[in-house]
């Protein structure tokens, strides 16, 4: 099929009638109607069965359907992207995109700096899951990306700002004076203990799993399973669990309501920058990267 008969086909699928595809597309009613013809010609089958000037598709137009949807999807990033392309040397905007977990305390203190040094760029920031992250680099619908996950494609580069770890958030009164005068916290001290879980297929939630398969140590069925961390810190608030998140999310701690302390043994969440391979470096990416780290590093420095 030419892309031609793709388009057409997938009009007449969207509106049902030919004439109905005409006007989506903005072609006359008698070139949908060959354009049509000329597609079942080459396919060697019928596309729809047209009975009192209505159109019901056949069985195999049922299963080309949703292989041109993808393409369509396809065709509209290809779009953006083109757009983005466009934009793309607007040195008056930065887009900034970040997991949630770096939003509320390391990104705030980056961007004050960076408006102070910058005020004349505009700064758009969108919160995200690390693939979306990444997904949206790659169409370049941003500038640089802020996460905890490493760079899985080979066209995005990824620069380590700062090396955080998990911490242990528990609910007053739920651990042991002991352990409180101690100031960390084992793995297997908590496995009596209601935790809040977190999504196996986020990159902390990994590094957590593998760190309790080599301790030898499994939880409780957890309370309840999270996919960020700052849900998790939530649940910790009231009194649901202990949570087990990174550095920068236990910045956002009430001390009065959780106790926070070191988790052993040592598991480790780098902070990441990623951007897109193929574009040099503006001053405006370079400068809210090195402000991230900064801000990242005094975190650490005054916890």
């Amino acid at each position: 099929m030419r892309l031609r008969h793709i388009e057409v086909f997938n009009a007449i699928m969207l509106t049902g009638s030919v004439s109905a595809a005409a006007r989506l597309i903005n072609i006359t009613q008698p070139a949908v109607s060959r354009t049509l013809q000329h597609a079942e010609i080459q396919l060697g089958f019928p596309l729809f069965q047209r009975a009192k000037g209505r159109l019901t598709a056949t069985t195999e137009a049922l299963a080309l359907y949703p292989h041109i949807e993808r393409l369509f999807a396809q065709l509209d990033e290809v779009q953006r992207l083109a757009a983005n392309l466009r934009t793309a040397s607007d040195a008056g905007e930065l887009r900034v995109l970040s997991v949630l977990a770096l939003s509320y305390e390391v990104l705030p203190r980056a961007l004050k700096r960076f408006r102070e040094q910058h005020p004349s760029i505009m700064v758009t920031l969108e919160s995200l899951h690390s693939p979306q992250i990444m997904s949206a680099l790659l169409r370049q619908e941003a500038d640089v990306g802020f996460a905890f996950s490493p760079a899985v494609h080979p066209s995005l580069t990824q620069e380590a700002l700062a090396d955080s770890r998990m911490v242990c958030i528990a609910p007053k009164g739920m651990l042991p004076r002991a352990l409180l005068r101690n100031g960390s916290v084992a793995l297997h001290d908590l496995v009596t203990l209601p935790v809040v879980g977190l999504d196996s297929r986020d990159p902390v939630g990994t590094s957590l799993s593998q760190a309790c398969r080599q301790a030898g140590v499994g939880f409780q069925q957890a309370v309840v399973t999270v996919q960020t961390y700052h849900a998790a810190l939530a649940m910790a608030h009231h009194g649901l669990g202990v949570a087990l998140v990174d550095g920068c999310t236990a910045h956002s701690a009430d001390r009065a309501k959780v106790d926070v302390l070191t988790l052993e043994p040592h598991i480790p969440v780098p902070v990441r920058a990623l951007r897109f391979a193929g574009r040099p470096d503006s001053v405006a990416v370079r400068s809210i990267t090195r402000f991230m780290r900064e801000a990242i590093e005094e975190m650490k420095g005054g916890a």
